[in-house]
């Protein structure tokens, strides 16, 4: 994620981290367990707040590449 100027909506603290996470999406890719879904994700320092924002997916190749490494 590019890096951002950022305040907590909770508690106004600037310090914060981020990370992604990834998630199945329904239907066949939930059976399949196909990570499918992007997230990126800023948490405050303080208090714990943690907004989500989706992320673009790498395409049909990590899709692919997802399928043989579950």
């Amino acid at each position: 994620m590019a890096q951002r100027e950022f305040a907590c909506a909770k508690c106004g603290l600037t310090k914060y981290e981020t990370e992604e996470i990834r998630t199945t999406g329904s239907g066949l890719s939930r059976f399949l367990n196909l990570q499918n879904k992007k997230f990126g994700t800023i948490t405050c320092s303080n208090c714990g707040y943690t907004e989500m924002y989706r992320l673009k997916s790498g395409g049909r190749v990590a899709d692919v590449i997802d399928i043989f490494t579950n």
